[in-house]
């Protein structure tokens, strides 16, 4: 059985990530799963949250936010189709915030079902991407 597997990471805009993986972890729509080489086939829908590449000793090796979107997995590749999507190490916590703050605002002033939805979708994406600022923050100050 192969060791790796080809991962994607694709946005709307542009090919984010393309490299070959041991480990994947990914925040499902029913929960994060693991994607390792010789994966059965299936596909997932993606909840706003952390992609974390793993080596075979558990490892993080690199974060990734998704704002929400699908996995297509098969025993030799997973490709993540993401609304949006960045390495966490590049989001500044004061972004997040104001991120989040925006979002609350906005869900404030929702006056019709369909911007109330929306607005809550921006809140929900919001606090996946701060909780995935902090927990980057405490793995960088215990060296992961």
């Amino acid at each position: 059985m192969a060791e790796t597997f080809q991962f994607e990471i694709v946005t709307p805009a542009k090919l984010v990530l393309a490299e070959e993986a041991e480990l994947v972890i990914l925040p499902g729509g029913a929960g994060d799963f693991g994607v390792l080489p010789g994966h059965a086939a299936l596909l997932s829908t993606l909840r706003p949250g952390t992609i974390e590449i793993r080596d075979k000793a558990l490892k993080v090796l690199r974060q990734f936010f998704v704002e929400g979107g699908f996995a297509e997995v098969t025993p030799e590749r997973c490709a993540v189709l993401a609304e949006e999507a960045m390495p966490v190490a590049e989001i500044g916590r004061d972004d997040a915030e104001a991120r989040l703050k925006r979002a609350h605002d906005a869900l404030m002033l929702a006056n019709t079902l369909g911007v109330r939805t929306e607005a809550e979708r921006d809140v929900r994406a919001a606090e996946a991407m701060l909780a995935a600022v902090e927990s980057y923050e405490k793995g960088a100050m215990r060296g992961h």
